[in-house]
């Protein structure tokens, strides 16, 4: 059996009054009251947001929501559109009597910047392949480009949004 409680406190009530003004105070006389009683509080955001589906299988990759990428000797712009994006595959690179690079850039227009690179020197004598998988937000103007420098590195892999520029989740 729930049990009812009295509290008479200005300094609550001054807070309640703060931070709810819209309740325009309760006027002299009246008491704020507690009770020993569990109300149980359920969340139904998600559902009523129309995303139930729980975060690990609303990530999960499938055919529509994958752009697959092939990168040789040349730079490609991965992803151009406002998000946060997952990008993953494979960099290889093998020897050769050059050095060779591979890289992932971010761009905002005007400036590269290099999130993730590798490189093999021209004494190496074999090749290397090396996985990726991060996420990585574009802001309006912002593109993602990946970089190999010679026909000795290939990457390979892809791009998948996660949600769009507000953080709202993308369905498979």
């Amino acid at each position: 059996m729930a049990q009812e409680f009295q509290i008479n406190s200005s300094a609550i009530e001054s807070k309640i009054n703060q931070l709810l003004p819209s309740q325009g105070g309760f006027g002299a006389g009246v008491d704020f009251s507690a009770s020993t009683m569990v109300i149980p509080i359920v969340d139904l955001t998600e559902t009523a947001e129309g995303s139930d589906v729980r975060l690990d299988l609303q990530t999960s990759l499938s055919h529509n929501v994958v752009t697959s990428f092939d990168v040789t000797n040349t730079t490609t712009t991965l992803v151009n559109t406002t998000g946060y994006y997952r990008v993953f595959g494979t960099c290889n690179h093998f020897a050769t009597s050059s050095s060779v690079v591979g890289s992932i850039l971010i761009s905002d227009g005007s400036t590269d910047k290099t999130l993730i690179s590798w490189f093999t020197d021209s004494s190496s004598t074999s090749g290397d392949s090396n996985q990726f998988d991060f996420n990585v937000f574009l802001r309006a103007g912002d593109s993602l480009k990946a970089f190999s420098f010679s026909t000795n590195t290939v990457l390979r892999g892809c791009t998948r949004q996660i949600a769009d520029i507000d953080g709202n989740l993308t369905n498979p």
